[in-house]
């Protein structure tokens, strides 16, 4: 069973937010998810504005599906 919990590392040291699910003996995987303010200000909302176009028959059915369209 996999269980995800929160905590911070700060220092050399980790920090849980939450109870584990146990207190016996277990196996355990640290990610590191790099700290919520450094992401946002990397992130430009609309940065990809203007770079990306849809074509015109966007929503038209695909040809290679006529087979299993009603």
């Amino acid at each position: 069973m996999y269980t995800s919990i929160s905590g911070v590392y700060e220092n050399g040291k980790l920090t849980l937010l939450e109870a584990p699910p146990t207190q016996k003996k277990a196996k355990v995987i640290i990610t590191f998810i790099e700290d919520e303010d450094n992401i946002t200000s990397q992130r430009k909302l609309g940065g990809l504005e203007g770079k990306i176009t849809l074509p015109d028959d966007f929503n038209e059915p695909l040809d290679d599906l006529k087979d299993y369209m009603f």
